[in-house]
């Protein structure tokens, strides 16, 4: 019997185009919050405004997580952070990138909420296509 495996998200397979510059431009390392599990690329973060530490965004304000409900990065690497804090490095800033390939935090469950997420990507110059 054939054992069938399903291929999850691919670094970076979301990105159209980014800003050259060695990697420098686009790109930034960040801290991804010690809990928030493991996160595929392609994921929607936002950034907790007390730690500067990410996290999948949510549609809300979040007791205790406030600021990342305003998308502001894609994860660009699978990373786990369920037990600690994790290293990762996202886009950032000037980039197109695969609307159907994003990953968005549960709470982003319809197309007015997904809509929302992609109006704050735009607003740091990471585009939806």
């Amino acid at each position: 019997m054939l054992d069938i495996k399903t291929m999850g998200p691919r670094n970076l397979a979301f990105v159209l185009s980014e800003q050259e510059g060695n990697g420098e431009i686009s790109r930034e390392v960040v801290t991804i919050l010690s809990g928030a599990g493991k996160l595929d690329p392609g994921s929607v973060l936002g950034q907790v405004t007390a730690s500067k530490k990410y996290i999948l965004s949510p549609n809300a304000q979040v007791v205790g997580k406030e600021g990342a409900e305003t998308a502001s990065a894609i994860l660009a690497y699978e990373v786990d952070a369920t037990s600690a804090d994790a290293e990762a490095v996202v886009i950032k800033r000037i980039a197109a990138v695969k609307k159907p390939m994003l990953i968005f935090d549960a709470t982003v469950n319809d197309d007015t909420k997904k809509a929302a997420k992609l109006a704050q990507l735009a607003a740091v110059d990471i585009i939806a296509r």
